[in-house]
């Protein structure tokens, strides 16, 4: 067992780390559509290597299912009310990895897209909140700590603490995280209540009531034992107007209970040396082979530019949150610097657009490709100079981390994560891992980039910047000591 985890122990007499289940919407490499299945697989894996008996459970998407129907043995089947009706309820379980999974299965509820929108989806997720509870005591794992994730799985501690308070679930502790102060899950009350049996006194501004509303994500604010945010500077944001999303008072009254804790990546899963999706696999010191991967990927993408001119990349969500309203409006001048431009991404229609017809208005210079795509995801991180990343709040990030990882320096904007990971270059010092504006601000972002592809035309500087970027330790390790203390800390209450 790690020593500092045992010293946390100590200080709380406690002999052994407290049962973790961890419960989300999504996990990878079982079903993802964000940021956030990464991290819930990644920490839960972390968190088994520190010698926590810590599990999963999450819905049985048809994704899931299609995939990994035969490989998982059922364990109980169980109804449960939702909203008046009757609802099946199967517990399968997954022993494929060295985490135990336990999936949650509704054909009505997970046969279709793990995020179907409007009251199905909150109806959705309701339902996975009741059946989570339910299934505790017949699953042969009692947990100490529930630790769940975003809106989707909020409500679970409301209900540990309102209607299972007397009964086992309610001994569970239960922590928190909120990857996305944007998603709030909320619906009408009257709604929320027939699905979930919530007593009218709970609609009030002191618990889950926002603005008429029931608000999912409030309820768990309000009744998590502990909450984590996912990186300190976002900790620190979301209790001020401008970024708490009408929930910063909320959170003010929470504030001792709430921790900000760095993301990390899976080193294993990102990593140059082994990637699979990249033709020439390099590591810090083999930086000869980025610029074969380089030269890989304008042939692949077709670009009208010299190897040796720089190469900016994105592999982002097409939305106003990561800044692309900031890089359509000096498009033409980024291109005109003398800077290739190469994106993935889908969201925003208009968006899309924009950057389908982005090699036609440049001369074939910049390229943007709105489809998911893994294994070309990879080859931007990989093949590209410089990573930008201007956008208008970021929890964490990983994207900048990967970018990173890859040795292709970030431009960003010094927000949430991102500030937490990248540290503006001082050419007098020395010192830094990429570039950053502070102004959320379309020519404050142009002049860092400017910057920095001055600071590409010397070639010394740069080598040393990619191998400080790739040097850098990204994993999860330190972030799940970090969890511990909260776990240990919940556990403690």
């Amino acid at each position: 067992m790690n020593s500092a985890l045992q010293e946390t122990l100590a200080e709380k007499k406690m002999k052994a780390p407290p049962p973790v289940l961890m419960i989300g919407a999504e996990c990878a490499p079982f079903a993802k559509t964000g940021g956030l299945a990464d991290v819930i697989g990644t920490l839960t894996r972390e968190m088994k290597r520190l010698g926590f008996d810590a599990r999963l459970m999450l819905p049985f998407h048809r994704v899931i299912k299609d995939r990994y129907r035969e490989r998982v043995r059922h364990l109980v089947s169980f109804s449960v009310d939702i909203g008046g009706r009757s609802q099946y309820v199967g517990i399968e379980q997954f022993d494929g990895e060295d985490i135990p999974v336990y999936f949650i299965d509704n054909e009505h509820y997970f046969g279709h897209a793990i995020y179907c929108g409007g009251n199905f989806e909150g109806e959705q997720y309701a339902y996975f909140t009741r059946a989570a509870i339910e299934s505790l005591p017949m699953i042969g794992f009692e947990p100490r700590i529930l630790h769940v994730n975003d809106w989707h799985t909020a409500m679970i501690p409301m209900l540990l603490k309102t209607q299972y308070d007397r009964l086992p679930q309610g001994r569970c502790r239960t922590v928190l995280s909120i990857h996305n102060l944007g998603y709030q899950g909320r619906f009408h009350f009257d709604f929320v209540s027939h699905l979930l049996g919530i007593e009218s006194r709970y609609y009030h501004p002191d618990n889950i009531e926002y603005h008429g509303d029931a608000n999912f994500l409030k309820g768990g604010i309000v009744y998590a034992d502990k909450l984590v945010t996912v990186s300190p500077t976002y900790a620190r944001e979301i209790l001020t107007a401008h970024y708490g999303e009408g929930l910063e008072g909320i959170l003010a009254t929470r504030a001792d209970d709430l921790t900000g804790i760095l993301n990390g990546i899976d080193v294993t899963a990102f990593d140059p040396a082994s990637d699979p999706f990249i033709p020439y696999p390099y590591d810090a010191s083999s930086l000869s082979q980025k610029q074969k991967n380089k030269k890989a990927l304008i042939a692949e993408l077709g670009l009208n530019l010299s190897p040796e001119a720089p190469l900016i990349g994105m592999v982002t969500r097409l939305t106003r949150q990561k800044g692309i309203d900031l890089v359509l409006r000096v498009f033409e001048e980024i291109i005109a610097a003398g800077a290739g431009f190469a994106l993935i991404g889908t969201g925003d229609h208009a968006y899309e657009h924009f950057f389908r017809g982005a090699a036609h208005r440049t001369g074939g210079r910049a390229v943007g490709v709105t489809e998911f795509n893994d294994p070309l995801a990879r080859r931007i991180y990989a093949g590209c100079d410089f990573f930008l990343m201007p956008s208008q709040f970021e929890p964490c990030g990983l994207s900048q981390m990967i970018a990173l990882r890859y040795g292709t320096l970030p431009i960003v904007r010094a927000t949430g994560g991102l500030r937490d990971t990248v540290f503006p270059y001082n050419e007098y010092t020395n010192e830094g891992n990429g570039f950053a504006f502070e102004n959320y601000n379309a020519h404050d972002m142009l002049h860092t980039i400017r910057y920095a592809l001055g600071v590409y035309e010397n070639k010394e500087r740069l080598a040393s910047l990619c191998v400080r970027a790739m040097s850098q330790d990204l994993s999860f390790q330190k972030s799940a000591l970090a969890y511990a203390k909260v776990y240990v800390d919940a556990a403690g209450k």
